[in-house]
């Protein structure tokens, strides 16, 4: 251990010579990753749906198709009262 140097100093580039040697074992990890084929060439063993599946297996699935409409039938007396609630919830907005 050099004299000039503190327990600080020395703990300060052992870790940082740690977190480099992560870094570059991820980095190296990363560009070794295998790829899809670009272009449509080679021979694909998976579908780019179930790629994406698993990049993505901590969101929920999505629904292909939306909700079904709903619709509710009001009577006179409802109709005027909803369009006197527009007009008070739309003054002063225009």
């Amino acid at each position: 251990m050099p004299e000039h140097a503190s327990i600080l100093q020395l703990t300060g580039v052992t870790v940082l010579a740690l977190a480099m040697g992560v870094w570059i074992a991820g980095l190296i990890r990363l560009l070794r990753a295998p790829r899809a084929p670009r272009g449509g060439r080679g021979v694909r063993h998976r579908s780019e749906a179930h790629r994406r599946r698993d990049v993505l297996r901590a969101l929920p699935r999505q629904r292909q198709a939306g909700p079904a409409l709903e619709s509710v039938n009001l009577t006179p007396a409802e109709r005027d009262a909803f369009a006197g609630l527009v007009r008070q919830f739309s003054d002063g907005r225009s």
